[in-house]
């Protein structure tokens, strides 16, 4: 009864005077609005609404091709896995845009020594992996002391071992005295080659630290079984929200080779739309099937296969991948495995077929009559959403443009 009776006297008074009961209605159409306001705010600075979810949905419906380097000729990146539509990163519906809310670290090590090797950090949010650790025993504590300015849990939740060459895995087994990296970390997964043929005995010890990890609770992954998805292992591990680490198919992970260095792991490295490719020691038979096996297409970093020989970096694989950017891990111009100075790593027809590509070309280190010094140095790449920064520890300064190139190789 009351609510009828204000209703009939609201109507009466609306009848009667018009122009101010609008007045009034408006100005209670704005008291409402204004508390809604307020109302929004509070419970945004309470972090019920999420400021980077805001922020990610309005970069969602702006095209913004500036992330990526070369992204504009790569909408379809993200398309890595061969018939397995659920593996690429991001959105479909925006042309395989990715939003990229951290930062990713990937770096090329020195390994301390003039012998060539292998050693790839990378740090993905709180994600820790190290790719290979050459050249030799006592690699492990340099590689180690690169490694702890951003390891701070003594664990590493990821390691690769690509083959069974000394040059890619001495540094876990270590020295005596000073022990390497399945001694120095708490390795969470391992991950190494399904095949091969060695019988040194830098494999066998290898394999005997590797199972120490294992017995103290490491899993333990083939290549192949991360392809295949077996036994608990993935094709591709999350590293962190926006970096993902995918485990490629190489032909030679399942059929004989007489060339050990075929039996490499080979992944993909994916942060947002930012592409780093990864072979170990892969060489032209086997750059031919990773190609015609894998979805590789256009990518922005090309760790360069077994260090930048001439038996490497194919033109088959190099017109695929058009790397931006391509990373050397070697002791440049030394002697160690050939005689012929032009096939010392990098070697004059590596660099033939890639400088059609990039001339973006870093390296390591350097071969000198008394030893070795740094070329670039540790190679360190940081990937966010702005793009893709290098900074090397000894300097910045491309391959082409270093007195060595000059003296040694030719840009043709």
């Amino acid at each position: 009864m009351a609510s009828k009776k204000v209703k009939k006297h609201v109507k009466k008074f609306a009848r009667k005077n018009p122009t101010v009961f609008v007045v009034i209605l408006l100005i209670l159409i704005l008291i409402m609005g204004g508390l809604l306001i307020v109302d929004y705010y509070n419970i945004y600075d309470l972090g019920i609404i999420d400021s980077e979810v805001i922020n990610d949905n309005n970069s969602n419906n702006n095209n913004n091709s500036n992330d990526v380097i070369g992204d504009e000729n790569n909408n379809n990146e993200n398309s890595n896995n061969n018939n397995n539509s659920n593996d690429g990163v991001g959105d479909e519906n925006n042309n395989n845009e990715v939003i990229v809310s951290g930062d990713l670290t990937v770096a090329f090590l020195e390994t301390g020594n003039t012998f060539t090797g292998d050693a790839v950090y990378i740090k993905a949010g709180e994600t820790d992996l190290l790719i290979d650790a050459g050249s030799r025993k006592s690699s492990s504590v340099t590689i180690k002391n690169f490694i702890d300015q951003y390891v701070n849990d003594n664990v590493l939740e990821y390691v690769i071992a690509t083959h069974a060459h000394q040059d890619h895995i001495a540094g876990f087994v270590g020295t005596k005295t000073e022990g390497g990296i399945f001694d120095f970390y708490d390795v969470k997964t391992i991950i190494d080659f399904p095949m091969t043929n060695a019988t040194s005995q830098i494999y066998k010890d290898y394999v005997a630290k590797r199972d120490i990890e294992i017995e103290n609770g490491a899993k333990h992954y083939t290549a192949l079984e991360c392809y295949n998805n077996e036994n608990g292992a993935s094709r591709i591990f999350n590293l962190s929200d926006d970096v993902t680490l995918e485990i490629l198919y190489n032909y030679f992970y399942d059929h004989k080779t007489t060339n050990e260095n075929n039996y490499s792991v080979c992944v993909m490295l994916t942060h947002g739309n930012k592409k780093f490719l990864l072979t170990g020691d892969l060489e032209d038979e086997g750059e031919e099937k990773l190609v015609e096996y894998n979805e590789l297409g256009k990518v922005d970093v090309y760790k360069a296969g077994h260090h930048g020989s001439y038996t490497a970096g194919s033109d088959k694989l190099l017109e695929v991948i058009d790397p931006d950017i391509v990373c050397i891990c070697c002791c440049a111009g030394h002697d160690e495995y050939t005689d012929n100075p032009l096939n010392t790593f990098p070697a004059q027809d590596f660099i033939s077929r890639i400088c059609k590509y990039t001339d973006q070309v870093f390296v390591t280190t350097l071969a000198t009559e008394t030893g070795f010094e740094s070329m670039n140095g540790n190679i360190v790449i940081t990937s966010n959403s702005t793009g893709l920064v290098v900074n090397c520890s000894n300097n910045n300064i491309i391959l082409k443009d270093t007195e060595w190139f000059k003296k040694n190789r030719e840009w043709k």
